[in-house]
């Protein structure tokens, strides 16, 4: 499923971790792209190992860690840390698939990328294009949203940031090894938890049905999960 997080950094937050950001050193995007995907990739990158990356990078999952609608959209096992590109006049990504698998460097941790993830830190005034497109089978969903907030996809999806006519984009994108592969059972057991949660609001928590309903949700979560 396609799913927009809002507010996962402040205003505040957004400015601090701009000042970080735009005083960095930036490469070639390429870099972590596939042998495929670069050759429709124009942008720049902050290097993996840079040090302004690794701190806006806690902050975003810090962030996310206390944000309960991305925790139950995603089911989050192993997070790769964030990574942060930018986009300006006549850059673009074009039509691509993100890596099956990611090593994080350094470190013998590998992540199954089910789940493709962008947070913008740029308002959508700030530019015009650079549109982050995903298709589906419903077509295609044209994505731009306020500095902050964050969407989730399918890492399966084929996708593209369209070309840059005016200003400049900035953003951070990373993926995420759910607890549960499966995107359709992941959509079940998130529409469950959402619908249970509306149940707490009008009833106590101590009603048997919530009680019962709430034991299916761990079951099925029980069934599907991989630890």
């Amino acid at each position: 499923m396609i799913f927009k997080i809002p507010h996962v950094l402040t205003k505040q937050q957004i400015k601090q971790g701009l000042k970080i950001l735009e005083t960095a050193k930036w490469i070639d995007g390429s870099v972590t792209a596939g042998k495929q995907s670069a050759l429709t990739k124009k942008n720049l990158q902050l290097p993996e190992e840079s040090e302004a990356a690794r701190q806006v990078g806690d902050m975003i999952l810090t962030a996310l860690a206390n944000t309960p609608l991305f925790i139950s959209a995603a089911l989050p096992n192993k997070i790769f840390p964030p990574l942060f590109n930018y986009y300006a006049k006549g850059d673009k990504f074009g039509e691509h698939v993100d890596n099956a698998v990611r090593y994080v460097p350094g470190l013998p941790v590998k992540i199954r990328t089910d789940l493709s993830m962008t947070l913008f830190f740029s308002e959508p005034e700030e530019y015009d294009g650079g549109e982050l497109i995903i298709q589906d089978t419903y077509g295609e969903h044209k994505v731009k949203l306020n500095a902050g907030d964050m969407i989730i996809y399918p890492a399966t999806s084929l996708h593209k940031v369209t070309p840059i006519t005016r200003g400049q984009r900035l953003s951070s994108f990373f993926w995420l090894q759910s607890m549960v592969a499966n995107d359709e059972q992941r959509r079940i057991l998130f529409d469950m938890d959402t619908a249970l949660q509306n149940l707490r609001k009008n009833n106590k928590d101590s009603d048997p049905n919530i009680i019962k309903l709430t034991g299916v949700y761990h079951n099925l979560l029980r069934q599907w999960v991989e630890t």
